[in-house]
């Protein structure tokens, strides 16, 4: 039966293998096919559980590592670790990679290698020229700085209580739904990451389990960053894996829905990677943009840097520079930079559709 299990796991580990390097086939057998059916399921089983069943999965694979860990350490400070012992540990720990492996990627993700949403909106995503994030970081500046004025705090407070947080969240994919099938969300399951202070230390501000189906979100963050961080977390649900197509997801779900704290929150970000891809062309072009940022914005950024730095310590540049490494062998070879992709995605939909559709 071990033998049989063995075989198995390194054969699927195979066959996912080979299907990745055909997106089209991933995009119609799986993420159409099988995906919809899986996820739904997970939500259907651990969406109406109050607590996280993902991350009670991740401190009793913590407590098993640290356990497996100790008892590695007592007998090497024993000297009664013999070769019988290595070879014994090296292939538990072979079959565990070959089994998360697979699990992974049978339940999420083969969408890494999907064709995506770009051709689903049959956008043509290209090298853009400083002429074009000039137009869009204009648009962006205008729409974050409208949306500033008419968030009041109340609004903002309303995302203290987190259900509404997240019930609004489904309700922007609702809307987003109502124009794009694909993006059609049911049932929710969107819950507070229970690591949300120690993700603070480790620079997660949310992140989608594949093991539970279940989003994540750091509801430690400040409030402007909660309503697109949640929507963000659900494209992951929905099968968009990729860093940039996840916020261009969130794009289409927090515009289409009719709410200032909500659209706020996208421009706010939004705004964030364009103008980060302005100063990497243009420092001059950049401080430009920067002045010209209604104040409430730039109080938010103030916030925002001054909430990072509280938390800033030397081992989340270790964490996320294996974050990095991770999206790169997940078919994101800019890493942590994949993120900010999602300028590209804006500006092939604005030459498609119109600056008006931002």
């Amino acid at each position: 039966m071990k033998s049989k299990i063995w075989v198995l796991l390194i054969l699927l580990t195979i066959l996912i293998k080979f299907v990745s390097w055909y997106p089209y086939w991933v995009e119609l057998n799986y993420t159409r096919s099988i995906y919809p059916y899986v996820s739904k399921i997970q939500r259907f089983l651990f969406g109406w559980i109050p607590i996280s069943i993902g991350d009670i999965f991740y401190i009793v694979l913590i407590i098993i590592v640290v356990y497996k860990a100790s008892i590695f350490f007592r007998l090497l400070f024993q000297r009664k670790l013999n070769r019988k012992y290595f070879i014994l540990v090296l292939q538990q720990g072979i079959f565990i990679f070959l089994f998360l492996y697979v699990t992974f990627n049978l339940l999420w993700g083969l969408n890494y290698n999907r064709k995506g949403i770009a051709y689903q909106l049959n956008l043509e995503v290209r090298k853009y020229t400083t002429n074009d994030l000039d137009t869009l970081t204009t648009v962006l500046l205008e729409r974050v700085n409208k949306y500033a004025a008419s968030v009041n705090v109340q609004q903002r407070d309303t995302f203290n209580r987190k259900k509404k947080l997240f019930s609004a969240a489904a309700k922007a994919y609702v809307e987003a739904g109502n124009q794009y099938p694909f993006l059609r969300y049911k049932p929710m399951s969107v819950k507070p990451s229970m690591f949300s202070y120690l993700g603070n230390y480790l620079g997660f501000q949310g992140y989608y389990n594949p093991f539970s189906g279940e989003a994540q979100v750091n509801t430690t963050i400040p409030l402007f960053l909660e309503p697109y961080v949640t929507t963000h977390e659900i494209a992951h649900q929905l099968g968009y894996a990729k860093e940039s197509e996840a916020n261009f997801v969130a794009f289409l779900a927090c515009r289409s829905f009719d709410n200032d704290a909500f659209r706020y929150s996208l421009y706010y970000d939004l705004f964030h990677y364009a103008i980060v891809e302005v100063y990497r062309r243009d420092t001059a072009l950049g401080r430009s943009f920067q002045e010209r940022l209604h104040l409430q914005v730039k109080k938010d950024r103030q916030a925002y840097r001054e909430f990072y730095n509280r938390y800033k310590n030397p081992i989340e540049p270790i964490i996320m520079w294996g974050y990095g490494e991770f999206l790169k062998a997940n078919n994101q070879p800019a890493g942590k930079m994949s993120y900010n992709e999602v300028v590209a995605w804006l500006i092939a939909y604005y030459k498609k559709f119109g600056i008006a559709e931002l």
